[in-house]
């Protein structure tokens, strides 16, 4: 014999009512969520990533200049990862990442940080060429720098990509950009002219839009940090990068503290 609909609804009510007594409801609602395995992390690049300027250097480093507050140390700091492995150096070049930092990479690495390239184009000799020289020579080495990104860079990121990911075929690659150095207007930056400001901040666009392309057709994620540094420029009122400095030369036209930890450690939190 078939229940009535008035039996049915009291007996659905019933059992509702018994399933939140027991708890069954909330453990039917609500399945606990799968646990989530801690990643195993390595940081490579040049001084950017290394963090040069931020201050608080790791003394076993050396002249890596590996700095506590870079965003790779902050990264980990904040995400507990399964590994770290930080082999960034200040100077390096594509080359230099292959032939030193790689050892750490293997098939278990989940994640992979890097900025290269800005030395390959010989953007240290750029900047003091346009500081100590004339707005022509000035004009003429960016003009250069930018010649290199075109023809030679592209290979080069190329080679050390290829070396990531055979060492690392799972990982997730981020590769960050650079800033913009100027905001443009005002009366500083060692008495730069607008014209020369510009040019550089445009060299330092073109390198971004080669390394992107590269990162892409690697299938690697390209973190962009120049919208986040916007208004932080040498120049404004909180820059969050050095301008020139005659006593610490090496510090010139890198960002600070804040600049790891306002500019790059969002961007690769975004993007890891």
């Amino acid at each position: 014999m078939k229940m009535s609909r008035l039996a049915a609804f009291s007996s659905s009510l019933l059992l509702g009512a018994a399933l939140a007594l027991t708890g069954a409801a909330t453990a039917l609602a609500a399945p606990s969520a799968p646990s989530v395995r801690a990643v195993d992390y390595v940081a490579l690049g040049d001084s950017y990533s290394s963090g040069v300027g931020a201050g608080s250097y790791d003394g076993a480093s050396g002249s890596c200049k590996r700095s506590t507050k870079s965003y790779p140390a902050l990264w980990a700091a904040a995400n507990s990862p399964a590994s770290f492995a930080f082999t960034a150096c200040s100077g390096a070049r594509t080359g230099d990442v292959k032939a030193g930092q790689l050892g750490p990479l293997d098939s278990s690495t989940d994640l992979v940080s890097i900025s290269i390239g800005g030395n390959d184009a010989g953007f240290a000799d750029v900047m003091l060429t346009c500081v100590l020289q004339s707005e022509t020579t000035c004009l003429n080495r960016i003009a250069t720098a930018r010649s290199f990104v075109d023809t030679t860079l592209p290979g080069n990121l190329d080679s050390v990509y290829s070396a990531i990911s055979a060492k690392a075929p799972s990982a997730r690659v981020v590769v960050l950009g650079y800033p913009r150095f100027y905001e443009i207007g005002g009366s500083c930056a060692a008495g730069l002219s607008d014209k020369v400001r510009s040019a550089i901040n445009a060299a330092a666009d073109h390198l971004n839009a080669a390394t992107a392309k590269r990162a892409a057709d690697h299938g690697f994620a390209f973190a962009d940090v120049a919208g986040r540094f916007a208004g932080h420029e040498i120049c404004s009122s909180s820059s969050w990068l050095h301008s020139i400095n005659w006593l610490n030369i090496g510090e010139s036209y890198h960002p600070t503290a804040a600049g790891q930890s306002g500019g790059y450690l969002p961007v690769l939190t975004s993007a890891a």
